[in-house]
C-alpha cells in the first residue's frame, strides 16, 4: 500500500502536511529537513521541485526556489541526494513542481526515479487534468505514485468530482484562488469548506494556502482531514544556523 493511503487508514483526521523548497536553505539541506520533520511530529512532507517560473507559488516560496536553484539545485540532484533516504525517513513524501523541468527530464524516467528513491506522490499543478488522464495516467500508476490535484472555491461540482475520480492520495483544496502564502481568514472559507465536505469525496481533503500557524490548521481540520503549510514553514527556516531546533520548534507551535 502507498504510504499516503496507509498513513490516512491509520490517521484519517488531523494531518499536518509541510511543504519545503528542495535544496533550501542550502542545497544540501534537503533529507536533513523532511528527517528533522519526520522527529517533530509532522505527518507528510511535500518536497519543492525549484522552478524559475512556479505560476502557483507566492513571493515566499518563489525566493526560495530561486535560492535552491543558485545553491545548485536540479531534478537529478535532488534524486541524488534522496538515494536510500527511506532508510532513515517513513512518512509519506510527495514531489510538488511543474511539468516543464519533468518532461526536460523525461517523464518515463521522473517516474522511474520517484519509485526508485521511494516517492509516493506528486502534485504538478499546470499538468491538465485531460493530459493526465489519456496520456500519464497509465505511466504513474505502473510505478506507484499517487497524483494529487488541486481544487479551488471557483471549481465546479461536476470537475470537483471528475477530479476526486483521477486522484489518488487525498484533494488539495487551495484556500482561495492567489498564490501561495497569502493571509487569509480562514473564517471566510468556512462555506467552501463545508462544501467540499457534504460532497463525501472518496479521497480525503486537506486544505492549504495561507494555513500558517496553530489557530488556522485548527480551523482548516474543522471540514478537512488536515492541512499543508508551506510559505510560513520555508520563512521560518530561511535564516535558520539551526535546522532541527527552528524546525521542531516550527511544527511544535502547530500541532
Amino acid at each position: 500500500m502507498n504510504r499516503i493511503d496507509q498513513l490516512f487508514r491509520n490517521k484519517p483526521q488531523r494531518i499536518l502536511n509541510i511543504y519545503c523548497t528542495a535544496g533550501f536553505p542550502a542545497l544540501n539541506d534537503t533529507v536533513s529537513v523532511v528527517e528533522a520533520l519526520q522527529q517533530s511530529g509532522a505527518d507528510m512532507v511535500e518536497l519543492g521541485m525549484p522552478f524559475s517560473d512556479p505560476l502557483a507559488d507566492g513571493p515566499v516560496i518563489q525566493d526560495s526556489s530561486t535560492r535552491a536553484i543558485a545553491n545548485g539545485m536540479r531534478i537529478s540532484v535532488l534524486f541524488d541526494q534522496l538515494k536510500g533516504f527511506r532508510d532513515r525517513v517513513s512518512l509519506p513524501v510527495i514531489l510538488m513542481g511543474y511539468m516543464n523541468p519533468v518532461l526536460q527530464f523525461g517523464v518515463e524516467n521522473f517516474c522511474k526515479k520517484c519509485a526508485e528513491v521511494g516517492i509516493d506522490g506528486l502534485i504538478l499543478p499546470d499538468l491538465p487534468m485531460d493530459e493526465y488522464e489519456h496520456e500519464y495516467k497509465p505511466l504513474f500508476e505502473q510505478y506507484g505514485l499517487h497524483l494529487i490535484f488541486l481544487v479551488t472555491p471557483e471549481t465546479s461540482e461536476a470537475r470537483i468530482r471528475k477530479i476526486d475520480s483521477l486522484s489518488k492520495g487525498f484533494v488539495y483544496a487551495v484556500s482561495s484562488s492567489s498564490t501561495t502564502g497569502k493571509d487569509k481568514v480562514m473564517a471566510d472559507q468556512q462555506v467552501y469548506f463545508a462544501r467540499l465536505k457534504a460532497m463525501e469525496l472518496k479521497n480525503p481533503v486537506l486544505i492549504g494556502f495561507g494555513i500558517r500557524d496553530r489557530g488556522t490548521f485548527e480551523t482548516a481540520c474543522t471540514n478537512s482531514n488536515g492541512a499543508i503549510i508551506g510559505s510560513a514553514f520555508v520563512k521560518a527556516i530561511e535564516n535558520s544556523t539551526n535546522l532541527q531546533h527552528d524546525i521542531q520548534s516550527f511544527v511544535k507551535g502547530i500541532i
